[in-house]
């Protein structure tokens, strides 16, 4: 599934909270983006016709809530970027961000241990 930056950022606070109204979604969205309601509104709109989300009706307002797991779009993402940028091999993914930023301790011990348990496993 396709979601957009915009569209991640409203999926990001019904991951956090959900279900939510439209107003709750502007409220928790309003430090990071400056958008209007209808912004809000037209994304809500998006992701329900992509089938990411859910809307129930409550009163006089729709409460929104994610049906796109967040783990699996990270999934997808993660994937798509690294078959996109480095066609499918972790290794220059992992060189590259290593020459962009400084590897800190815990991120070479978590990506030994990745290594022993896949050593591990015969992977």
């Amino acid at each position: 599934m396709n979601i957009s930056d915009a569209e991640a950022q409203v999926m990001a606070v019904l991951w956090e909270l959900h279900p939510q109204s439209t107003e709750e979604i502007a409220q928790a969205l309003h430090d990071k983006q400056d958008w209007q309601l209808a912004t809000i509104k037209t994304l809500l709109n998006r992701l329900l016709n992509k089938g990411a989300i859910s809307a129930a009706k409550d009163g006089r307002r729709y409460l929104y809530s994610p049906v796109l797991q967040r783990e699996v779009w990270l999934q997808d993402q993660s994937l798509g970027l690294l078959d996109r940028l480095f066609g499918g091999h972790l290794a220059p993914l992992v060189a590259q961000f290593s020459a962009e930023r400084r590897l800190s301790p815990a991120d070479l011990a978590a990506l030994k241990q990745l290594i022993r348990e896949h050593e591990k496993n015969g992977d």
